[in-house]
């Protein structure tokens, strides 16, 4: 009987070390990057922002006290290994689901879990969905009860915006947080702790130069996966020197690194676009000609682009040269035509014209205060001598009013006459360009009588 028992301990044993062999096994398999994740708030790299002492997260962190928590940022800023150090930190149960994968029942089969578990031990659960802006609104919302009676605590991670992407019922009972790109330092700490750890590539013999690092630090554009990828990637496929050391240089540090895909989405879209308008605006055509280049090499609909510049030259050109909104739409033209790669001259050249064009936004606040006037005041009837002549309400109208005086039948083909029946100015041309003409002759015809001195005076 002893004999046995000692046959089961030793055989319990084997198992036991079988298991811990195969558990190293599967840890040593793993991308660098999974091996790497930090263990520990104080080895988390970058996002300084959100976790120096005395920030709100690191405070709701330290204090333990939240409900539901939204991390979005571009890929490989570290939104999942800060979920998980947040779930250590507070000694809770981390549960794991995706926004794509996973489905109601997942989650409720989860929360049940955690419900049960919270009655059996008092251990909260937190769960973390990764990609949360893929629920869909029904998902989103079946959250909200546990959220609310704390069944569950909450940490959704996107790479979206949350405020277009996840419900407001939702969004209004979580703290919300950017993590940004990681900078050149951060990363470089990064690397340099990877080839020293054990987890890494710590023992292995490897030395990567500073113009490697440099390299990696600027290609990998914030993203600590992507730089952790290429490293391992030049580790495994450098052949060894004489002395049997895996030198990694800039070299192999280019040919580790794949062609750069730029991180778009619907943020880098807008985010973009707006940088692209704005830089016009303000008469940059190096900036412009930039964030014109970043779109293309991401893939950008052309005809957006140029739909974006069309807009442009009436919003923020105007009539100070009217030439722009002539030379956008005709690069809309032709790049349809046209086609890449060509079509990206074209727009280059409407980009830079309109960039340094003079500027003004007097037609587009000109009709923007006149359809503010129009929606939110009484509707002007339209003066009797500008009606339709043929129409029997005018003829009857007319017997008693002046008639319209026809313009080209007077000097410099004007004359004063009243054509809105309210002393109102929009158009307010400014001074540069084709447009300060426009102003001087305006001056001339407000002046003539159009527009009383009392009402000109306000508005001139």
């Amino acid at each position: 009987m002893e004999q046995l028992d000692f046959g089961m301990i030793g055989g319990e044993e084997e198992r036991q070390s079988d298991d811990f062999e195969h558990k190293k096994a599967v840890a040593a398999d793993k991308p660098l990057a999974a091996r790497m994740r930090p263990r520990t708030l104080e080895e988390y790299v970058g996002q300084q922002h959100l976790l120096a002492p005395g920030k709100l997260l690191r405070r709701a962190i330290d204090a333990d006290r939240f409900s539901s928590i939204i991390l979005s940022g571009p890929p490989g800023t570290g939104k999942t290994s800060l979920a998980e150090l947040i779930a250590l930190r507070t000694d809770s149960e981390f549960v794991r689901l995706s926004g794509v994968t996973s489905t109601v029942a997942d989650l409720r089969k989860e929360i049940s879990r955690a419900v049960m578990r919270k009655q059996l031990n008092g251990r909260r659960t937190i769960v973390f969905v990764d990609e949360l802006h893929r629920f869909s609104k029904s998902q989103q919302d079946s959250l909200l009860p546990d959220v609310e009676n704390g069944n569950i605590r909450l940490i959704g991670a996107t790479t979206h915006n949350p405020q277009f992407y996840i419900v407001g019922a939702l969004l209004s009972r979580s703290l919300a947080f950017r993590l940004e790109p990681l900078g050149g330092d951060d990363i470089r700490i990064l690397l340099i702790r990877t080839l020293s750890d054990s987890r890494g590539l710590g023992g292995k013999n490897i030395e990567v130069k500073d113009e490697a690092l440099d390299f990696y630090c600027m290609a990998c554009e914030g993203d600590a996966r992507r730089a952790l990828m290429a490293l391992e990637l030049a580790a495994l496929t450098t052949e060894p020197d004489d002395k049997g050391t895996i030198a990694i240089g800039l070299r192999e540090a280019e040919d580790s690194i794949q062609r750069k895909f730029i991180v778009y989405g619907d943020d880098g879209h807008y985010d973009t676009a707006s940088a692209f308008i704005k830089s016009m605006r303000g008469s940059d055509p190096d900036a412009a000609v930039y964030w014109l280049a970043k779109m293309l090499h991401a893939g950008e609909d052309i005809r957006f682009i140029a739909r974006r510049i069309v807009i442009f030259a009436s919003e923020d050109i105007g009539n100070a040269d009217p030439r722009a909104i002539s030379v956008a739409v005709a690069a809309m033209q032709a790049i349809d035509m046209i086609g890449m790669p060509e079509a990206r001259i074209i727009l280059a050249q409407a980009v830079t014209y309109c960039a340094t064009a003079p500027k003004s936004n007097a037609s587009y606040v000109a009709v923007s205060e006149a359809l503010e006037d129009v929606e939110g005041e009484r509707v002007q009837p339209v003066p009797v001598h500008l009606r339709d002549p043929n129409s029997n309400g005018t003829r009857e109208a007319r017997k008693d009013s002046e008639g319209y005086k026809y313009p080209h039948q007077y000097d410099g083909h004007f004359v004063a006459q009243e054509y809105m029946g309210v002393p109102k100015v929009y158009y307010r041309p400014g001074a540069l360009g084709y447009e300060d003409k426009i102003r001087q002759r305006l001056a001339i015809w407000r002046n003539a009588g159009t527009i009383p001195p009392e009402e000109r005076s306000s508005h001139e």
